[in-house]
């Protein structure tokens, strides 16, 4: 099985990533489902805080890869060549899915702030931001986990800071030639 791991900070394009993965047939496992999911059990407000505190609390218990480790399951469940994972937070994570999988690939997503930001106001998640001193916080948050470490083990890089239209021709045309698909 080739596994593909998305790496990007809030906002950089990895759910639009997925979806054009998802277009062309791989499954996709995002890891901040997990988070979202632990929130809903307990029962806190779907907002970016409660995610922060909820990741932060299970890498605090289970170590840094905890939230890659919870995932291997779902993606050994795919019984498909080839699965995409959206969503690595840390070099921690990087290393057990490489580990994990002997066909493992990692792509970096690459976005300016303020496009990221732009980007967000109109997404419209509940954990999204108001404002770009938040967002900044963020990735701050994130990079605590290995973010940055984690984009910098990346096997190859995306830039997202045209169109949609054009990064999802780019995401579309790194697939094809990395997982096999059309």
């Amino acid at each position: 099985m080739k596994v593909i791991g998305i790496v990007g900070m809030p906002g950089s394009g990895k759910g639009e990533f997925s979806a054009v993965s998802a277009e062309l047939g791989i499954p996709v496992v995002v890891m901040g489902d997990v988070i979202r999911e632990e929130v809903k059990k307990e029962g806190l407000p779907p907002v970016d805080t409660s995610m922060g505190v909820v990741a932060r609390r299970l890498r605090e218990q289970y170590g840094m890869a905890a939230i890659a480790h919870v995932c291997i399951p779902v993606i050994e469940s795919q019984k498909t060549p080839v699965v995409l994972i959206d969503g690595i937070r840390g070099d921690a994570e990087v290393r057990e899915f490489a580990d994990h999988f002997q066909d493992f690939i990692l792509i970096a997503i690459d976005s300016p702030l303020e496009t990221r930001f732009d980007r967000l106001k109109v997404r419209g998640r509940s954990d999204d931001l108001n404002d770009i001193s938040e967002l900044s916080a963020r990735d701050e948050r994130e990079s605590s986990f290995g973010l940055r470490q984690a984009m910098n083990l990346a096997t190859m890089r995306v830039q997202n800071t045209g169109t949609l239209a054009e990064y999802r021709k780019t995401v579309r045309s790194t697939l094809e030639q990395i997982a096999g698909v059309s």
